[in-house]
């Protein structure tokens, strides 16, 4: 067993550098059969940061729960419990940020990735195409209930994606995203 992860620690840190080993960062306890390694908890989040093009919005857990919201269910795959998660689409806050799809973004669209982080600094990525409405079939939203009630430990702000298989890039105790071009 040890021989294994260590394999596979050196072939992510070989091929994606260190950051690569942060997609364990965010496991649930018992998901790494037991080896899990203590770290601080994050602190919880109370608001996001949500940069377009230099320009950083920052929305309170307020501002967001004020905005019109989405629910959506999923299958959690690390729980394996279906849960229902109310939120903003991303999409939807791109857009007041000051991100428009329109004719004249389009080109700019396909070509811009969201970096998104938490407060222990765990972060994804998503195509901009993945979270906006009227180019992909799942929703992306910045949750701020699961099942009705607050996200308990996971703060007060999640990103989840009804479109991954794997809760592997939803962000528990969102702080940030932002917008940046692949050119």
């Amino acid at each position: 067993m040890c021989k294994r992860m260590f394999a596979v620690c050196a072939v992510a840190m070989c091929v994606g550098g260190f950051g690569a080993l942060a997609v364990r960062a965010q496991a649930p306890a018992g998901a790494m059969g037991g080896m899990e390694m203590a770290k601080p908890a994050a602190a919880p989040s109370t608001s996001l940061t949500l940069t377009v093009d230099g320009k950083a919005t920052v929305f309170s857990t307020a501002d967001l729960k004020a905005l019109p919201q989405k629910t959506v269910k999923v299958h959690n795959e690390h729980t394996k419990m279906d849960e229902s998660y109310s939120g903003v689409p991303v999409g939807d806050l791109l857009a007041k940020a000051g991100f428009v799809v329109i004719p004249a973004t389009h080109r700019e669209m396909l070509r811009s990735f969201l970096r998104v982080e938490g407060t222990d600094k765990y972060w994804v990525l998503y195509s901009l195409t993945e979270v906006e409405g009227s180019e992909h079939d799942g929703d992306v939203l910045v949750a701020t209930s699961m099942d009705g009630k607050g996200l308990g430990a996971d703060g007060e702000l999640k990103l989840i994606s009804t479109g991954d298989k794997k809760p592997q890039r939803w962000v528990r105790n969102l702080a940030a995203i932002t917008v940046k071009s692949a050119e």
